[in-house]
């Protein structure tokens, strides 16, 4: 089965998009790696955050879609704005992430738990979004999912490495790629 266009532009745009919201676990993965993290650890904490970038963006898609019935006219200008917001927000908790520490007790369940429903949260908004333009469902949840595990390892493993000067960086790339994204929906 050969792709058509509109197929190939969804999926670099939800690709660009998993990789925006990969960028927040990134850089709070390196934050937190960069204190020590076990490689059990860091692989758990990895799968933790890759299934919870599964679930809230299939949440936040199926609300998408239910409110996407009632505001069909309105859902471009509302989806892009919320992709603005979204990179807004990672913007500035970039440029915050020195003064406010992340959550770094990753040696217990909830932990574990609560870091990565709040590395994950980005994704339930984006979920929203994806769902009021209808996005593909499974090509979301399997991009979000992987790329969000995959993220958070190499910035778990890259945080064991390096200092502290690229944490913020990450983010502040994410953040800019949804804020182009969000500006693409809305002109």
């Amino acid at each position: 089965m050969e792709w058509t266009l509109p197929q190939w532009g969804q999926l670099m745009t939800l690709f660009m998009i998993a990789i925006a919201m990969g960028m927040d676990a990134f850089s709070l993965g390196i934050g937190v790696g960069m204190r020590g993290i076990l490689l059990r650890q860091a692989i758990l904490v990895s799968i933790t955050i890759g299934f919870f970038h599964t679930v809230m963006p299939l949440a936040g898609m199926v609300i998408g879609r239910v409110l996407g019935l009632f505001v069909e006219k309105i859902a471009v200008m509302v989806g892009g704005g919320l992709l603005i917001f979204l990179g807004v927000n990672m913007l500035y908790h970039a440029r915050k992430q020195g003064e406010a520490g992340v959550l770094r007790d990753l040696a217990s369940f909830w932990g574990i738990f609560l870091f990565s429903v709040s590395v994950s949260l980005d994704s339930l908004s984006a979920g929203l979004t994806l769902g009021l333009f209808e996005a593909d469902t499974l090509l979301t949840m399997l991009l979000f999912g992987w790329m969000g595990m995959l993220m958070a390892g190499a910035g778990l493993l890259l945080g064991r490495r390096v200092g502290a000067w690229i944490g913020g960086y990450g983010e502040a790339v994410g953040g800019m790629i949804l804020i182009g994204l969000g500006l693409r929906f809305l002109l």
